[in-house]
């Protein structure tokens, strides 16, 4: 496996031992992914090649990941002495010949022996070859086009924008690509070729149509400069030299996007270390920490994901994992106009690349390689794209000072261990944290920061976004991410609770003739998938659970609350054609009851063909099934508008900009749990200086100087 290393871990009570059958669970190792790319391109009757620099037109192995297994299958496994489920793989081939895509799984690993074309019973419906991500292959064509196509007007590129058309001109492209199903036509916006390029839009933009896999066949469709339509690069050249345009007048500017410090760094902020070593243990692909134990892996398009989270050696979680981050942009410009970005599309976890020491986790944090196949042609090491570290988040998890009647102290420091990577997709950096409490609760969050998309200022831009530079219009735009959580309450037969409250006027019991309005608990427990199907802009219960028929001491269903954290803008109409690609979107959560085919939310084809999605996240619940009593799921949106400001350059914080989920215990226990943490302080008069209770009483004579790692970085040399 790609991380086999265990750390050291100090002997504590209730600490629970790795579990060896979380490997169902890991990442396909360097080994098996070349296993099943040599099978891949041996087959017979295909004819198939693994090298990224190829044409469109060829039978191209763009992706392989890990073929999760059935979920009983794996329960079986974990939960008795039934056998191991066979290791598979999934293999992405685009089939240029044919102009379709086709999904394959290969096994058993090692060793594969056989596969079998599953894309219909994923997606019930053929995947066209237009709903592909453009490969490095027709990445590299598309530059040596446009070198060609912008050749004629080289004196206007450089007089209006400094641009040289015979050196790689920089631009970021528009998603999706085209307005209906079947289009492959994208608009290229071009930047000044300088740090956070992002920031820098020039006012000059092309539609490029790219449908036919014979590159020769590709042509400019439209271009827009300051603000004019022209049907063609040469239509431009002659309106241009004949001063028949407004022109846009090239001059040099500072570099605001540039995120090198304005003034030289001085010191060092303060730093966590390990007073007595580390607490927490990672064995392969599996983690554990003082009560809690997971597995983990990184899918190359969805990211992040833990499986078999257990507390106190009981399964809480079985799945929980990031499934898409979508934006929608508005703009007068058409590249930003039709913006809707699906990201993984592009790959959440392709993009999850090394992690700065210091900087994007503790320095002291523990950091773990990734590797993937996604148009590589070769397993790609993504060096220390994960990050493992507890954390002391400078608040009391709960803490009480009495000097009525009886004087004490106590309290607990809220140490929790954090599993984080970063993914940096285009102008775009998300901070994803998973987080585990000693309380028993664990929390999904993301975090964006990076750069804005922008556009070049023209009339009516401010209609939206605001200025944010010279001739640079910040974007108005949602973001909006799903995480699945797969919840097991004690099992795998669960409800979905709701809780609120409301006002009751009440007669008061000594005095009948006065009334009181005071809050009383409601409950509800809701019976159907479409009941369950909570929208964001509906009155949403502010109690949601996942419940077992389970009573704990006092009589209560044991349960686990979602509590959803969000700000987010308006969910695309549901009228418009492209809403179906991003359906997930429309609920702040959503129950469903567990079926395997209902992997994710959204899949690698949406983004390019949302007008006939692969995956319609509202077709799982359109069937509408009984959710008492089952194995539910829960879809979770969060999300925020961003209304871009002068304060986003040079680029975004990630201050207040973000969303999650907690998932908390609720009655699951008959108390709570961190009252038998190790790290508990209490303390009465005259025992202030005893270490019985209070460890921080001899916490100097106990801490020792640290031993820190060499600083590196290695994120440079591409893998």
């Amino acid at each position: 496996r790609p991380f086999t290393r265990t750390l050291l871990l100090r002997s504590l009570s209730n600490f629970w031992t790795h579990n060896e059958k979380s490997d169902v669970f890991a990442d396909l190792s360097v080994e098996e992914l070349l296993q099943v790319r040599d099978y891949m391109v041996k087959i017979p009757e295909m004819n198939i090649t693994f090298q990224p620099l190829t044409p469109p037109s060829v039978d191209y192995l763009y992706l392989i990941e890990l073929s999760l297994p059935k979920k009983g299958d794996v329960m079986h496994y974990l939960d008795s002495r039934k056998s191991k489920p066979a290791r598979e793989a999934t293999a992405v081939v685009f089939h240029g010949s044919k102009n379709i895509v086709k999904e394959y799984v290969v096994g058993p690993l090692p060793n594969p022996t056989y596969h079998r074309d599953v894309t219909f019973e994923r997606y019930k419906m053929e995947i066209p070859l237009t709903a592909r991500p453009p490969h490095y292959g027709e990445h590299v064509l598309r530059a040596i086009f446009i070198q060609h196509a912008l050749k004629p007007i080289s004196a206007l590129l450089n007089e209006s924008f400094g641009i040289d058309a015979a050196a790689d001109p920089v631009f970021h492209d528009a998603s999706p690509r085209g307005v209906k199903s079947g289009d492959r036509q994208t608009w290229l916006s071009f930047c000044r070729n300088v740090e956070g390029f992002f920031i820098h839009p020039v006012g000059f933009e092309i539609l490029l149509n790219h449908k036919s896999t014979n590159f020769l066949s590709w042509r400019v469709v439209k271009v827009l400069y300051n603000g004019q339509y022209f049907d063609s690069i040469s239509e431009l050249k002659q309106q241009y030299e004949a001063s028949a345009v407004k022109k846009i007048v090239y001059k040099p500017i500072p570099n605001y996007a540039s995120l090198r410090p304005k003034q030289k760094p001085t010191g060092i902020a303060p730093q966590q270390f390990h007073v007595q070593g580390k607490r927490f243990s990672i064995q392969n692909n599996h983690i554990v920490y003082l009560d809690w134990s997971f597995a983990f892996g990184m899918s190359p398009l969805r990211g992040m994901r833990v499986f078999d989270v257990r507390f106190k050696g009981e399964r809480i979680i079985y799945e929980l994992s990031v499934q898409e981050a979508m934006s929608v942009y508005g703009s007068v410009t058409p590249h930003t106009m039709i913006t809707k970005f699906l990201d993984g599309s592009f790959g959440i976890g392709k993009c999850a690349y090394e992690l700065v020491r210091g900087v994007d986790c503790p320095y002291s944090a523990t950091y773990i390689d990734t590797y993937h196949f996604l148009d590589t042609g070769v397993p790609r090491q993504l060096k220390n794209s994960i990050c493992v570290f507890e954390h002391d988040v400078a608040l009391p998890l709960r803490r009480h000072f009495s000097e009525i009647i009886y004087n004490s102290y106590g309290g607990l420091a809220n140490s929790v261990l954090v599993f984080r990577t970063i993914t940096a997709i285009g102008n775009y950096d998300y901070v994803w944290d998973f987080i585990f409490y000693q309380s028993g609760s664990v929390e999904a969050k993301v975090r964006a920061t990076g750069y804005i998309a922008s556009s070049f200022t023209l009339n009516n831009s401010y209609t939206y976004g605001h200025q944010v530079a010279e001739n640079v219009t910040g974007n108005i735009h949602t973001h909006f991410v799903n995480f699945k959580v797969d919840l097991d309450v004690l099992g795998v037969k669960n409800v979905f609770q709701v809780k609120d409250m409301e006002f009751v006027n009440v007669s008061l019991p000594w005095n009948p003739e006065h009334y009181t309005m005071i809050p009383r608990l409601v409950e509800s427990e809701f019976q159907t998938e479409q009941e369950a199907a909570l929208h964001h802009d509906s009155k949403t219960p502010r109690y949601l659970h996942i419940a077992s028929n389970q009573k704990n001491h006092w009589g209560h269903q044991r349960s686990y609350r979602l509590q959803v954290f969000s700000f987010p803008g308006d969910h695309l109409p549901e009228n418009q054609a492209e809403e179906r690609a991003m359906s997930w979107a429309r609920y702040k959560l959503a129950i469903t009851k567990h079926k395997d085919l209902e992997q994710s939310c959204g899949s690698l084809y949406n983004q390019n063909e949302m007008w006939a999605p692969a995956v319609d996240f509202s077709k799982f619940i359109a069937d509408n099934e009984r959710i008492v009593n089952e194995d539910l799921v829960a879809w979770v949106t969060a999300g925020f508008l961003h209304i871009p400001h002068a304060e986003d350059i040079p680029n975004t914080v990630t201050v207040g900009n973000g969303g999650g989920v907690l998932l908390r215990p609720h009655n699951y226990f008959d108390e709570d749990p961190s009252i038998h943490s190790v790290d508990g302080v209490y303390f009465a008069p005259g025992s202030e200086d005893s270490c019985e209770y209070n460890k921080m009483a001899c916490l100097v004579k106990e801490t020792c100087s640290p031993v820190l790692e060499p600083f590196s970085y290695n994120g440079f040399l591409g893998g």
